[in-house]
């Protein structure tokens, strides 16, 4: 079986203004620039009179070789997200108005697709190769994960956050 480990969580909460199309669509685009491949897992949306409860979750995933694979798990919950028009020089703009709280998990997995675990030797090497012979390795593609979650985490704050100040 494949070793997964959770290396961090971040999270994102806002309330207030702002374009959440614009939003998904941002989250979306920079993961597939960062060469993540994502599966959306989960969407359901309750309707509560003019407002949404929206659930969505991700898991965004990127092979780095045989052995590493990053995985990034995103699940953005949203509150009384509703519709309204604001004006922004002059000009009328659909936005909308609402809670989110986003989390955001980065997981380091090694031997995804579970070579090493065909038989209790196999899993003592693979266990011995962790330990002793990779550890920098490990180290180093568990730092990068991080940056890229950490990285999200402050791109999708900086979204937000401009956003809802076009008044």
């Amino acid at each position: 079986m494949a070793e997964k480990d959770r290396l961090t969580k971040e999270k994102v909460e806002r309330s207030g203004l702002m374009d959440f199309k614009a939003f998904y669509s941002f989250a979306h685009s920079w993961l597939r620039e960062e060469n993540y491949d994502v599966e959306e897992q989960k969407y359901s949306e309750t309707v509560n009179g003019n407002t949404r409860d929206i659930v969505i979750e991700w898991k965004a995933t990127k092979t780095l070789s045989d052995y590493f694979k990053h995985e990034i798990k995103i699940k953005y919950d949203v509150k009384e997200l509703s519709d309204v028009e604001v004006e922004t020089d002059g000009k009328k703009k659909k936005m909308n108005k609402g809670k989110i709280l986003i989390e955001i998990t980065g997981n380091l997995i090694r031997d995804p697709e579970s070579k090493w675990d065909i038989t209790p030797w196999y899993r003592f090497l693979r266990d011995f190769y962790s330990k002793y012979i990779i550890p920098g390795r490990i180290e180093s593609h568990g730092g990068k994960l991080i940056s890229d979650v950490v990285t999200l985490k402050e791109e999708m704050k900086a979204f937000l956050e401009l956003s809802g100040k076009r008044k």
